[in-house]
């Protein structure tokens, strides 16, 4: 006769056998890429691999990041704020502030520590970019969790001879002659995912550096595109923003933006050849991104895993508008090819980009069209700044494959999200030091077609420049201005300031911002810039 222990132990037994399997999760940034730069989103650049995760998964139209590379990788990593995570600007600019140290805090956990304490096992390829390069490693990848890596310590960087590339904890060379980084991130991806012990589950970050400048493409790749700009930047942005509206990104009633007041027609336009060049290589490096990902979902398919894969697909920030000079001193830009040949720096009009021996980027004209519909870009928490696409890929558990979804998230949301995949917890405490407590909420019910309570108020500061939203309201200042109010209902484009018009609802939301920023560690941006450069952590 079985004993009640038997019994017992069978239940469990059976119980553990019927739990589905845990997932993996991987997640996948683009870097300096707009809202509108991929066909799912009403791009004409070819991407049809993340175009298939759209067409099985599901499109966020009102997620957002931080604005800025640092501050969106400390806050996707850690669930929290960026200042709260000690990163409220740049790491290569430290203050002596705790939000602005310009190192992840130690009083923060990555995603890779609080999977790895559920049995996760964790990778990382491609840009990491939350800590100053010192001889310090204390917050490099394989100290904050991660089993493996691959990448740069840096930020941005030639694609064909990248600054501080690093595999585990050693600097490292390029590793042969056709050597390009978005396709040595992925393959190393790959090989993290086909490599990875069965049964294991695994969390996987993939940070590529495309399509941030310099503009660096594959021949091949920018000739798909040879002529395909030659309408210019205001032709394209109405064709996308019809397209955006046939496919249900935004809405008719928001009006397109005027093009930039900086850029001129491109009737007007000096040397349109130059100018179209730019564009065609950056399409290509966000195609070659595009290939890059359809390489990991194969390898996740010759693995068996890709049904059971959490996949979140989104940017760092909008589109850059930054023109770069002649004269850029930095250890991102080297001084020659890595066969010897100068590197001419800067914007040059007389230089087509796209070759190892130019350090360029794509400008302001073509920025406001990767920003489509949206106002302002990088730098600024305007919509154009902080939109992001959000494709979120996982058939065992999606209910709508297809479908939009609507309601606002925000990269504090990524965490979250993570753990509640996975059933893992969030820690109060990690190494003996106190964490600061998860900001964000998970989107699986979002995934799942059900609802989820909505955050009663998101929240941005970068470089003075600040935002509050709830529910539809937004209010939002470009530093040094003064605030201004939109119903993004109504008006996502931010066209129409309401501030005037309501002036309660204004004051309303600037005291909520002003709590959050002082329990967020940010600092009035004119002290930050009074303020002497700090020492590195760990230098």
């Amino acid at each position: 006769m079985q004993s009640r222990r038997e019994f017992l132990s069978g239940l469990a037994g059976a119980s553990l056998a019927s739990a589905p399997a845990r997932p993996n999760i991987v997640v996948i940034l683009a870097d300096d890429m707009g809202y509108s730069d991929i066909g799912c989103y009403g791009s004409e650049i070819s991407t049809p691999n993340l175009d298939r995760l759209a067409a099985r998964g599901v499109r966020f139209t009102q997620f957002y990041n931080t604005a800025r590379c640092c501050p969106t990788r400390a806050s996707l990593l850690t669930g929290l704020y960026p200042h709260q995570a000690g990163v409220g600007h740049m790491v290569d600019n430290p203050k002596p502030f705790p939000g602005y140290k310009g190192d992840l805090s130690l009083n923060s956990v990555t995603i890779a520590e609080a999977l790895k304490t559920s049995g996760y096992r964790a990778y990382m390829s491609g840009k990491w970019h939350v800590t100053p390069v010192t001889s310090s490693r204390h917050n490099w990848p394989r100290q904050r969790g991660f089993d493996r890596f691959y990448g740069t310590i840096h930020g941005a960087g030639s694609f064909y001879d990248p600054a501080t590339l690093t595999r585990e904890n050693e600097p490292i060379e390029p590793d042969s002659a056709d050597f390009f980084y978005t396709d040595a991130i992925a393959e190393n991806a790959c090989r993290y995912i086909k490599e990875n012990p069965a049964g294991d589950p695994f969390f996987l970050y993939t940070a590529f550096t495309a399509p941030h400048w310099p503009m660096h493409a594959i021949e091949a790749d920018i000739a798909k595109y040879k002529g395909r700009y030659k309408d210019g930047w205001d032709a394209l942005r109405l064709e996308r923003h019809r397209r955006m509206i046939e496919m249900g990104i935004v809405d008719k009633a928001w009006p397109l933006t005027p093009r930039d007041p900086r850029v001129p027609a491109w009737s007007d336009a000096p040397h349109r050849e130059w100018q179209q060049r730019r564009m065609e290589v950056y399409a290509a490096m966000v195609g070659r991104m595009d290939q890059c990902i359809g390489r990991i979902i194969q390898a996740l398919e010759e693995t068996r895993q890709l049904d059971n894969t959490l996949i979140l697909f989104l940017s760092d920030n909008g589109g850059c508008a930054e023109e770069l000079g002649p004269k850029m001193a930095a250890r991102h830009v080297p001084l020659k090819t890595r066969d010897g040949r100068p590197v001419l720096q800067g914007n040059r009009p007389e230089l087509m980009p796209g070759g190892p021996e130019t350090y360029q980027s794509y400008g302001q004209g073509w920025a406001n069209a990767s920003n489509t519909p949206f106002r302002l870009y990088k730098h600024w928490v305007h919509e154009g700044g902080i939109a992001t696409p959000l494709i979120a890929h996982w058939p065992a558990r999606l209910r709508k494959p297809g479908s939009l979804h609507p309601e606002p998230g925000h990269l504090i949301d990524i965490m979250a999200t993570c753990l509640d995949a996975a059933g893992a917890r969030y820690p109060a405490e990690y190494n003996g030091r106190r964490i600061t407590p998860l900001e964000g909420r998970t989107l699986l019910p979002c995934i799942e077609g059900r609802k989820r309570a909505p955050h009663g108020a998101l929240f941005w500061e970068h470089e003075g420049n600040r935002a509050v939203r709830e529910g539809d309201w937004k209010l939002v200042s470009r530093y040094p201005d003064q605030w201004e109010l939109f119903n993004l209902k109504a008006d996502r484009t931010e066209m129409n300031d309401l501030a005037a018009k309501e002036p309660k609802r204004a004051a309303h939301m600037a005291a909520r911002y002003d709590q959050w920023a002082a329990r967020a560690q940010v600092v009035p941006w004119a002290d930050v810039l009074k303020a002497p450069r700090a020492a590195s952590t760990g230098a």
